[in-house]
């Protein structure tokens, strides 16, 4: 050491501040840091500055290694948190310590005592009214608080040193590393919704200074600490002030090619935001499980106003400093830095990794690469289909329109009489219908056009959900316009489809957006390709037709519904105590289930089982459950009813066919699901965002590019085949339903019969998917059931009675052999190998 170099102790020596300033006084000074823990150099003494005793020894420890004459001491060491929450440690430190730490210095011989402070002290201005050191002090949360009561710990016991105040501005690097302003670009990065808004004046903003020339300015201070005077107090930061408004624009151009569009929203709406996003750490498993904090907390609102322009002529005087650097010419290196290494970026600002970058770190994945892929692809699809928000805009203006072109305006307040085979609906329905079409019409307006915004997203889905309200409303309104049912219907369906179907899906994360198989692993084909989910689309269209024609019937729209088998079968099903029991026409809500799986079904790519796995559960609800609801209800209509419906049946079959087309994809995605788990992903967030996968294989199936017969046959056959045994069994259900015209059964006898045939029918149809083979063996506890069946019940007829035990013997032996499975499931293979007269598969 040369004792002959001046010594400058700082205190908070290992914080970024510290280091850059000991980096900035170079070889001409001995530099000796104050640390609670040391990690770096030699010059290093550990201390804690709320401890008297600690900090006694850590002084006569100084004065034992470096001598009794300090040149000068840099103050930075202080407690700080982000939070308007008060805390003993900013007592404890920031006060009392700097008050203990001037005390323990008497004993040396100082020539300059330098604190480190915030322009935060000060009341906020007004742009073009730069604060100067003279200003008001106003701090408003508890560190600038701390700030200014160690401030005047200093003037109170500095006693013949004398100090400098250095008020600082927000302190940045090339790596952003100043929480507001780092916020602020991860937010934009993101394209968070919080992005889009701000509760204050997006014109007002507050200065900041680069790391290096505040290292400069305490180096010059130090430099010049003979010809300051006694008590000196300045303002470090760049004169130039970036509106907020401003540094959004810029961030937005420089990470997307755009300026940044921000709306100034009501500061009360702020408040409510910020509570129930700080509320989201208890209910949202993303916050539970990775212990984020939200930033934005709900006294920061208040604050959103403040100005804070700088005022450094003072500086410039006494010290001939002035800032080198400027925010504006520095942000396009922290957004380079941001964009070739994001998750380094958010480790370097101390941000949490969002869960997709999180997963592409934890996969080595070369995440600046496929971010800039996703965004390139959601960039291209989104331009591409720009025409289907401004469809929604127009279909929005002609729903406004449709209530006048269709009379119900007419009607307005007009009561009604009801015209529906039951005297059910309401009497005000017209009216409630003109409203529902006029604000549902603007809304979709609204949010159609705010969907030509990229960054709108979450608009898409609220479209989508509007077009789902127009499927319900002529239901829940009882309309008894058969034109307002169709346009309502007509237009929810199209809205929904030009809304999130048509445009691409937003919500699909990068990783599972730009890397990942098409095929899962051990599969021979991809369960999510177009050709495998149009039988369950064209099923669908038959099942909504029949359900419309119904529920216009129950409507009251037509006078009579057509039954070719059952005679006044069908209106006696759809008028019976069972359909009315629904508070709406059961069939229009059959409808728009069928609607709604035609939309869900053509939706997403062939990767959707790993890119929206949300989408394909919830398409496989409306399938399986609902399938199985269908089957219920045709259980019931001779037991309970008494008679039958022709077109429920074929409606039922239609619903039932789905089941065993769907099996696959269901399997897919809950494997897939089951992978990420157990790879340690979070679930909720591969299940709204998807995620990429190990395996696999890329998928080259033809996806109706071959001859009509040969897209055929792969339409037919994906994952379904249709097995001799299974379809006698179905015959043999089939049978069993009808056991009272064919085998003349009565009684419990006949509803046992109609009940068995119903569920081996169900199960048998089921068991035609490969995946949904196991199925097959409930037809064994069905057969089982049907032998002693004569012996338990009543009402066989002897044929009945043989019909019964033979039909129970052929069900068991047909329900043994697994018939031929060509495709490869992974995991899921081991259980269709249970059988008997397995046929081998092909590749």
């Amino acid at each position: 050491m040369d004792i002959r170099k001046p010594l400058v102790l700082i205190t908070g020596s290992e914080g970024r501040i510290g280091k850059a300033i000991e980096a900035a006084l170079g070889d001409d000074y001995t530099v000796v840091g104050f640390e609670r823990e040391c990690d770096s150099g030699s010059h290093c003494i550990t201390v804690d500055i709320s401890s008297d005793e600690a900090v006694s020894k850590a002084c006569e420890q100084l004065r034992q290694g470096y001598g009794q004459r300090i040149a000068s001491v840099i103050h930075l060491a202080a407690f700080y948190d982000f939070s308007d929450q008060p805390n003993p440690l900013y007592e404890e430190v920031n006060v009392r310590g700097t008050r203990r730490l001037l005390e323990a210095l008497r004993a040396f011989d100082v020539e300059q005592f330098i604190y480190a402070s915030t322009m935060l002290v000060h009341a906020p201005t007004e742009p073009g009214l730069p604060i100067t050191e003279e200003g008001p002090l106003e701090p408003k949360w508890p560190y600038p608080e701390s700030k200014v009561a160690a401030e005047n710990e200093v003037r109170a016991h500095h006693g013949n040193v004398p100090f400098v105040i250095l008020r600082l501005a927000g302190v940045y690097t090339e790596w952003g590393e100043v929480p507001s302003l780092s916020t602020q670009i991860q937010r934009i990065y993101e394209r968070q919704l919080q992005s889009h808004v701000f509760p204050g004046d997006p014109a007002h903003g507050q200065s900041f200074v680069h790391m290096d020339d505040v290292a400069r300015a305490f180096r010059q201070t130090v430099e010049r600490r003979l010809e300051l005077p006694t008590e000196t107090v300045l303002l470090i930061g760049e004169p130039a002030t970036e509106s907020y408004e401003g540094l959004q624009n810029l961030i937005g151009q420089l990470i997307h090619g755009q300026p940044w569009v921000t709306h100034q929203v009501p500061k009360p709406v702020a408040v409510a935001g910020a509570w129930l996003q700080d509320k989201m750490e208890d209910v949202v498993p993303d916050y539970i499980d990775r212990g984020i904090e939200p930033f934005v907390k709900t006294f920061m609102v208040a604050l959103s106003d403040d100005h804070f322009e700088l005022d450094i002529s003072r500086a410039k005087k006494l010290l001939n400093w002035r800032p080198r650097n400027t925010l504006r010419e520095t942000l396009p290196k922290i957004i380079g830095h941001l964009k070739r290494s994001p998750a380094a970026w958010y480790k370097r600002n101390k941000i949490a990794l969002p869960l997709w970058l999180e997963e592409m770190e934890k996969e080595h994945l070369p995440s600046a690469t496929l971010i800039a892929q996703s965004r390139q692809q959601e960039r291209d699809g989104h331009r591409q289909t720009l025409w289907c928000h401004f469809a929604n805009a127009g279909l929005g203006l002609w729903l406004i329109s449709s209530p006048f072109i269709f009379g119900l305006a007419e009607s307005w307040m007009v009561a009604e009489d009801l015209v529906s085979p039951s005297q059910r609906g309401l009497a005000m329905s017209a009216t409630w219908m003109t409203a529902s079409d006029v604000i549902t019409g603007l809304l979709i307006v609204l949010f159609g056009l705010l969907s030509v915004s990229r960054d709108y997203g979450w608009a898409r889905w609220i479209t989508a959900l509007l077009g789902i309200w127009l499927l319900f409303a002529p239901l829940f309104f009882w309309t008894s316009s058969a034109a307002a049912y169709a346009n309502d219907t007509l237009v929810g369906g199209l809205v929904i489809l030009f809304a999130v179907v048509v445009s691409p899906p937003p919500g699909i994360g990068a990783v599972a957006r730009t890397s990942g198989p098409d095929t899962p692993p051990g599969w021979s084909y991809s369960p999510s390709g177009m050709t495998n989910r149009f039988p369950i689309v064209a099923l669908a269209f038959i099942g909504l037709f029949l359900s419309r024609y119904m529920a216009a019937f129950q409507l009251g729209h037509t006078d009579n519904v057509w039954d070719p088998f059952f005679g006044d079968g069908t209106a006696r099903v759809v008028t019976s105590d069972v359909s009315e029991a629904w508070p709406v026409a059961d069939a229009g809500l059959g409808a728009t289930v069928y609607v709604m799986e035609i939309l869900t079904g053509v939706i997403g790519d062939k990767r959707r089982w790993r890119t929206m796995p949300w989408m394909v559960l919830f398409f496989g609800i409306l399938i399986v459950p609902l399938g199985v609801v269908s089957i219920y209800f045709i259980i019931i209509q001779p037991i309970i009813i008494g008679t039958w419906c022709t077109l429920c049946l074929i409606a039922a079959v239609a619903m039932l066919l789905q089941i065993p087309y769907s099996f696959d994809e269901i399997l897919a995605t809950l494997q897939f699901l089951k992978d990420r788990r157990k790879n340690g992903k979070s679930l909720w967030h591969v299940l709204w965002h998807g995620d990429t996968m190990e395996g696999g294989s890329a998928d080259y199936s033809s996806n109706f590019e071959g001859p009509p017969m040969a897209v055929l046959r792969e339409i037919m056959g994906s994952g379904v085949r249709f097995t001799w045994n299974m379809l006698a069994s179905v015959i043999i259900g089939i049978a069993l339903m009808f056991s009272r015209i064919l085998f003349d059964a009565t009684g419990t006898a006949a509803n046992g019969d109609h009940l068995i045939g119903a569920l081996v029918v169900t199960f048998s149809i089921m068991a035609l998917s490969e995946v949904g083979r196991p199925l097959r063996f409930a037809n064994i506890m069905f057969g089982g059931w049907l032998i002693p069946a004569p012996l338990l019940l009543t009402g066989y007829s002897d044929l009945g009675a043989a019909a019964s035990i033979g039909a129970g013997v052929l069900l068991i032996l047909l329900a043994l052999p697994v018939g031929p499975i060509k495709g490869r499931y992974g995991a899921w293979d081991r259980w269709n190998s249970i059988g008997l007269a397995k046929t081998p598969r092909s590749a």
